[in-house]
């Protein structure tokens, strides 16, 4: 028997829930005393900046593709958020936004004020997070904490389907 043809609008949500995974499995593993730490060269963003920089992005775009989830979450304060927090968030706007993709993605493709559409919408989605997953592994390193083997290759295990696995 024939497989069926690949689902498109269905791998695209799928892409951007293997990339709340990857934000799941770093921000569970990370060591409670380097989340506000300063940066050893005493300028730029604490992880906890980064993290409600990550969760600011995602509200802007929401702000536009759906407002009401929008105002059921408001901005984070970077200088108060906690780990928990930022998760919690990180969550509700991935749900809010994976059904703003879903919607478009099985719809007309069309991402209000994203001229380029959903695959491209998800691309910059997953782009953007990756960048500051990359800044978070980085200062970590730079702090002197080192996140465990599995945590670092479970990141990159999308076509495992094992990122953020429970």
């Amino acid at each position: 028997m024939p497989k069926p043809p690949y689902d498109l609008a269905d791998g695209v949500v799928d892409a951007l829930d293997l990339n709340q995974g990857a934000n799941r499995l770093l921000f569970g593993a990370l060591a409670d005393d380097a989340w506000n730490a300063d940066p050893p060269w005493g300028k730029g963003r604490t992880i906890a900046a980064i993290a409600s920089h990550m969760q600011n992005v995602r509200l802007m775009w929401l702000k536009s593709l759906a407002p009401a989830e929008a105002a059921k979450l408001g901005k984070a304060d970077r200088r108060t958020i906690t780990r928990d927090e930022a998760l919690a968030s990180l969550e509700a706007s991935h749900e809010a936004l994976r059904a703003a993709v879903s919607v478009a993605a099985h719809g007309d493709g069309r991402i209000r004020d994203f001229p380029r559409g959903v695959a491209a919408f998800v691309g910059y989605a997953i782009a953007h997070d990756t960048h500051h997953r990359g800044q978070i592994c980085a200062l970590l390193r730079q702090l002197g904490h080192r996140l465990p083997d599995k945590v670092t290759f479970a990141m990159w295990e999308w076509g495992k389907g094992k990122v953020g696995a429970s």
